[in-house]
């Protein structure tokens, strides 16, 4: 497939698993964050997500990423001006992001976050995080990924919080 540098209004790419897997070894991210909420029983929300942030000029790579999945949601980003293709649904995360990964895997740095993502994943799809022994592998495992990540919550307050709940 030949791919111009410059893309049709509107148009949308059809993208090939390899070049999938090329594109989220540069610009992707697998991420899990938490977020504090009190009417959970074990006090901490679990959010597992991919993501895929580029310029507006390559809007149709994202497009063509979220036809080639079939799942998740594009947005733009007035922090830094860029949009992001991500999924959330952890159904679609364990039924359709994580196979290519595994019959197209990743070679890079970034592979090794893809693990312990594919793992924390694959608990939260079992229902684990909600069980405070699993959610404290899943809190330790989560702050190994992405180190130059930003944090809402110190993984010190949130294994805190977790220790203090009535579970």
């Amino acid at each position: 497939m030949t791919m111009e540098t410059s893309f049709k209004e509107g148009e949308t790419v059809t993208l090939q698993p390899w070049y999938v897997t090329g594109l989220v070894e540069g610009e992707g991210t697998f991420a899990v964050t938490f977020n504090k909420r009190r009417k959970l029983k074990v006090g901490i929300e679990t959010r597992p997500s991919f993501s895929v942030t580029l310029h507006r000029r390559d809007l149709p790579l994202l497009k063509g990423l979220q036809a080639f999945f079939r799942c998740g949601a594009i947005r733009y980003s007035r922090t830094d001006r860029t949009y992001k293709y991500e999924v959330r649904a952890v159904g679609d995360l364990v039924r359709k992001v994580l196979p290519h990964f595994e019959k197209y895997p990743l070679v890079g740095a970034k592979k090794h976050d893809l693990d312990k993502f594919a793992r924390i994943v694959r608990l939260v799809n079992a229902k684990h995080h909600l069980n405070p022994r699993y959610l404290r592998q899943i809190i330790e495992m989560a702050y190994t990924m992405n180190p130059s990540g930003k944090r809402r919550y110190r993984k010190d307050d949130l294994l805190k919080l977790l220790g203090e709940m009535k579970v």
